[in-house]
């Protein structure tokens, strides 16, 4: 019989808050964090908004000669790290260190430096660029960085799976713990892809919402005038153990990983496979990892990302999966916080875990007019919803058609 994994700290930062508590909070509460972007000029940009972290100083994380030294995808990282393993109670001694490792990634990593040290190059010549720049970009320093705050030394390791990195590395960290490799493992992933080349990127493949003029009602799961998806950043760190090891030292668990899946689309490079086939068969097999079945689900936690293509081929696979009549609840907090790319399913892990915690449903705000295609599916519109559910599903997909699902169990032991 294989190890069971549970979840016992959250470290989550966004637009909607810089703690997991203040971030639930404000998705309980049906609030948007998208507004006009503040970290660059974005006069004659296609997009113009952006849900960017808000009153973020990484010196209240990080020693002052260190910040220079990261991009800022690493310095949410080690922010949400903070808080999840202080939530936690964790303590990593030499006793266990071994036992406890890392696994953070991030789709694009530091885009800031790069352009930062670009210009540099430009400007002054290759002398000009710092001899920190490539650790401070490449992705797999964010794991590097808390491995080395906390001390743990078990398995070190990063994904870059486009937007499904952090669901990849929350389940794949559930795996090492069930096979033994690990007690502990320091789960998410993180991302600050605001900039004026990530942002103009975006928009030059037109996968971005353009209504600048009502930032907050820009993104809109599932309505029939979404427009696009809007980027956000942030990051989100979970504490996974081992069952017993969290019993032994008195951890207050909040939830148990249960399941988790993959699949391929094996078809396009941005666009899901005819019928979201690939989001079918990822939750199935995330579902059947659980040794449940899919009536057991009781909510989604949603990919969702308010395109006009993705919403609808999403909302079609869970209507496959689920049986059209009998889907559950499904929500995109996305709707709130943006898509935090890479960072995503770190984030959203967590908040469905919170759900679970609190037997509370998130809303899909701006959900104003349903998309017909869509109809009879109930997306918890605008309004929060308590309700009673002992299982939820988390749904990630990336680009390259790299898909990832979690099933999470609400803890009643």
């Amino acid at each position: 019989m294989s190890r069971r994994v549970v979840v016992t700290g959250i470290g989550l930062i966004c637009a909607v808050g810089n703690t997991s508590e203040e971030t639930w909070k404000s998705l309980l509460a049906g609030q948007s964090g998208v507004t006009r972007i503040t970290q660059f000029d974005p006069t004659g940009y296609a997009c113009q908004i952006a849900a960017e972290v808000k009153n973020f100083d990484p010196l209240n994380f990080i020693e002052k000669k260190e910040v220079k030294k990261m991009g800022r995808f690493i310095h949410l990282a080690l922010a949400a790290a903070d808080e999840a393993m202080r939530a936690s109670g964790l303590q990593v001694t030499p006793e266990n260190a071994e036992q406890v490792g890392v696994f953070i990634g991030s789709g694009i990593g530091g885009f800031d430096v790069i352009e930062r040290e670009h210009a540099a190059l430009l400007n002054g010549g290759p002398r000009k660029v710092s001899p920190f720049f490539i650790p401070a970009i490449i992705i797999n320093l964010a794991a590097g960085h808390v491995s080395m705050k906390y001390g743990a030394k078990g398995p070190n390791e990063a994904t870059a799976t486009a937007c499904t990195t952090s669901a990849h590395a929350v389940g794949d960290s559930f795996k090492i713990i069930q096979r033994g490799d690990a007690d502990v493992m320091i789960a998410g992933g993180t991302e600050a892809g605001v900039t004026p080349l990530g942002v103009a990127g975006f928009a030059a493949m037109r996968a971005l919402s353009t209504r600048n003029d009502e930032p907050a009602r820009a993104s809109r799961p599932w309505d029939k005038d979404r427009d696009g998806f809007i980027i956000g950043e942030g990051a989100g760190i979970l504490i996974l153990e081992e069952l017993e090891f969290a019993k032994k030292r008195g951890a207050k668990i909040l939830a148990e990983v249960v399941g988790y899946g993959m699949s391929g689309d094996a078809y396009h490079m941005t666009q899901p496979a005819p019928e979201h086939e690939g989001a079918f068969r990822v939750m199935r097999n995330a579902v059947r990892d659980a040794g449940i079945t899919p009536a057991d689900i009781g909510y989604v936690n949603a990919h969702g990302t308010s395109t006009p293509i993705g919403d609808d081929l999403e909302a079609q696979a869970i209507r496959n999966f689920f049986g059209k009549g009998t889907t559950p609840p499904v929500s995109s907090t996305k709707s709130m916080t943006g898509h935090l790319l890479g960072g995503a399913g770190g984030l959203e892990a967590g908040i469905t875990v919170l759900a679970l915690r609190d037997q509370i449903m998130p809303p899909t705000i701006n959900l104003e007019n349903q998309d017909p295609v869509t109809e009879g599916m109930d997306f918890v519109p605008n309004v929060a919803r308590k309700a009673t559910f002992d299982y939820a599903l988390s749904n990630s997909f990336g680009f390259g058609g790299t898909n990832g699902a979690l099933v999470f169990k609400r803890w009643t032991e």
